[in-house]
């Protein structure tokens, strides 16, 4: 079968809430608003590329480089890389913007079953990387998304709607300042986790300067209900 991007995202690749946050934090305390080192993926204990190197002369997004720029960040944590993992089930996007560096992630679907309603998922992010924002809407075939993360390396800003954190839009990504709804941010540290405060809310996160690892426990994911706050965003 042949595992598209489209496919990956649809879910096809396997089979609340305080004053100023809509996130619930569970194993740790909240972050938001916390000064913490300033983010700067040039340096990090492993090799940096530039956006380019992810690209081929005609733009198109060279997805072997970057699965190697994560296989790069796994041995630097000493995490284990299974044969799935050197498979199809584990998949690199530039969601079509053309700034890997900036826009970009990689993952696999763990599990993602439909008859019992749950799903398993692994995000990887190199340092600095968000995933666009976006949201998980109802379906016919499932609920709104509900979801919950766990760092396991590194760090992560995430951000769900609610009231702006103070000095937030310095921090955000510039292909999203004009189209990110979700300013309540969170720092989220290895051990610490954290769910929206409920489902279908828009929500995005970004790597700290040492990239990160961070493993998703969801309810069941239909690609059908995937909406991107970002008007160019493609997969």
């Amino acid at each position: 079968m042949t595992i598209t991007r489209r496919k990956i995202l649809g879910g096809l690749a396997a089979s609340a809430a305080g004053a100023f946050s809509i996130f619930r934090l569970g194993a740790g305390r909240a972050h938001a608003g916390q000064e913490t080192k300033t983010m700067d993926p040039t340096k990090i204990s492993w090799k940096n590329h530039p956006n380019e190197h992810f690209y081929d002369a005609e733009g198109k997004f060279d997805v072997a480089k970057a699965k190697e720029a994560y296989y790069e960040m796994m041995r630097h944590y000493h995490c284990p890389i299974p044969d799935r993992l050197r498979g199809e089930d584990f998949w690199a996007l530039d969601f079509g913007l053309g700034k890997f560096t900036e826009v970009g992630m990689a993952g696999i679907f763990w599990i993602n079953n439909k008859e019992h309603g749950f799903f398993g998922h692994e995000i990887y992010l190199l340092p600095g990387q968000m995933i666009p924002e976006h949201q998980h809407l109802a379906t016919e075939a499932a609920k709104a998304k509900m979801e919950g993360w766990h760092v396991r390396n590194g760090w992560v800003y995430i951000y769900g709607e609610g009231v702006p954190t103070p000095g937030v839009a310095e921090r955000i990504p510039p292909t999203h300042k004009e189209c990110a709804v979700a300013r309540t941010e969170q720092i989220l540290k290895v051990g610490e986790t954290a769910i929206l405060g409920k489902p279908g809310e828009r929500h995005w996160m970004r790597a700290g300067p040492d990239g990160a690892i961070v493993s998703e426990y969801a309810t069941y994911h239909d690609g059908a209900g995937l909406r991107f706050s970002h008007p160019k965003v493609a997969f």
